[in-house]
């Protein structure tokens, strides 16, 4: 089952979402934020894209820029910051069995939906 955490007011999301939708495959919308993943779901999204939880901040939101930008933080503090306001969270996310992808651009979503 492909999971798509989608934003519907984000161009990259809907434009990732037709590619998901195109492929007939079964697939899975969460709206992250009416639906907030927590530290320990990023914690392992972050892993299976093998990032650093700062690569997957959105540092132009006015949040990151008032709150935390310039400071120090551990990758479970990011997480956190994560948790607590989701729109600092890179969309779309697209995850399939252990293997993750970032829908920037759409087109990325092109190598899980090509795996078996």
């Amino acid at each position: 089952m492909i999971t798509i955490y989608h934003n519907p007011r984000c161009r990259k999301s809907r434009e990732t979402l037709k590619i998901i939708e195109d492929s007939g495959k079964p697939f899975q919308i969460v709206e992250y934020l009416k639906e907030p993943l927590t530290a320990a779901e990023l914690r392992k999204v972050v892993d299976m894209l093998g990032i650093e939880a700062q690569a997957l901040i959105r540092k132009n939101e006015a949040i990151w820029k008032e709150q935390y930008r310039g400071k120090e933080l551990s990758e479970t503090e990011v997480l956190k910051v994560m948790e607590a306001n989701p729109k600092l969270m890179e969309r779309p996310l697209v995850v399939k069995g252990k293997k993750a992808v970032l829908g920037r651009p759409p087109e990325n979503v092109l190598s899980l939906l090509n795996q078996g």
